[in-house]
């Protein structure tokens, strides 16, 4: 494109992905001939991925390509997508797509071999950590937030990726993608890279969207009362225990809910806006329609639509 370095303006990033699509797509094309497999390409956006509608569009297509014997090449589409509709990086697209296709496994190829303890470019003594139980906070420490010239992301966001698919369930494997058959020597139950251990009881497909597709639209924040009666009773949100309301949300809208410590522990499908739920906060449910003149319902939150992190 005679383009010296990444562009900076949305309209020329658009147009590099148009060109560069194509480059990829024929790629993969020449790569899989080779096996007689045939591709297929998808390519998507935030949008898709929010709306349940379109969410089980793509599923069905994908699942579609798979009954047919081809291999889905998802990208997001960053001809059309902008801040409002983008995926951020493609670690959290393929911890999307998990939830798209029922996968049993996530496999990042990425440019070092794994997740180190410390940051191997800068410590020549540091270790792979060749298997992590649970995501705990030394181990978010360990990845870097970095990303190269032309990339977006970094070990922070497959460390990210990896927390979302063990919520569902799904054991993750971060290797080195020119490391010489590493996805070969993955499969014959060589020890190499760094494996992350699922959860044992995963979320449902409808509660990771809940929790990991859809983006926050603003947050609560919630007395201990509500805490315990959340994450240890299984109860719905009343309004009797919001004490805080954060941000320009509608209803239906994922918000975050947080403690009083000010750390969120749930996300969920809020029933009332921001500006409803600000003069309802701290009100018994029976309160609720003398204040608003109507009542939706008695929970802001309903713990069907309810995820605790």
């Amino acid at each position: 494109m005679g383009l010296a370095k990444k562009p900076t303006s949305i309209s020329l990033l658009q147009a590099a992905a148009s060109v560069g699509q194509t480059s990829l797509m024929r790629a993969y094309e020449r790569a899989f001939e080779r096996f007689s497999i045939v591709v297929g390409q998808m390519l998507l956006t935030h949008e898709d991925l929010k709306n349940r509608h379109r969410f089980i569009n793509a599923r069905n297509t994908i699942l579609s390509l798979i009954d047919l014997g081809i291999i889905p090449i998802i990208n997001e589409n960053d001809t059309v997508a902008t801040a409002e509709i983008s995926l951020s990086d493609n670690d959290s697209l393929a911890a999307q797509i998990l939830n798209l296709c029922a996968a049993d496994l996530l496999m990042i190829l990425t440019d070092i071999e794994g997740l180190y303890d410390r940051d191997p470019r800068l410590f020549p003594d540091s270790k792979i950590i060749p298997l992590i139980k649970s995501i705990n906070r030394s181990i978010k420490e360990c990845a870097r937030d970095t990303s190269s010239s032309v990339g977006k992301g970094g070990m922070k966001s497959k460390v990210e990726a990896a927390i979302s698919a063990a919520s569902m369930g799904v054991p993750t494997i971060i290797v080195g993608g020119r490391v010489p058959d590493s996805i070969t020597r993955f499969f014959t139950g060589e020890p190499i890279g760094t494996f992350f251990l699922p959860k044992e009881e995963g979320l449902t497909s409808r509660k990771h969207w809940i929790a990991y597709t859809l983006k926050a639209k603003g947050s609560i924040t919630v007395d201990t009362g509500a805490v315990v009666a959340l994450s240890k009773g299984g109860k719905s949100l009343l309004p009797g225990g919001v004490m805080g309301v954060a941000g320009d949300f509608h209803i239906g809208d994922s918000i975050s809910v947080m403690g009083p410590d000010g750390a969120e522990f749930a996300r969920g499908l809020v029933n009332y806006s921001a500006k409803e739920l600000t003069k309802i906060k701290g009100l018994n449910t029976k309160d609720i329609e003398c204040v608003l003149g109507f009542k939706y319902s008695d929970e802001v939150i309903h713990r069907d639509n309810l995820v605790l992190f």
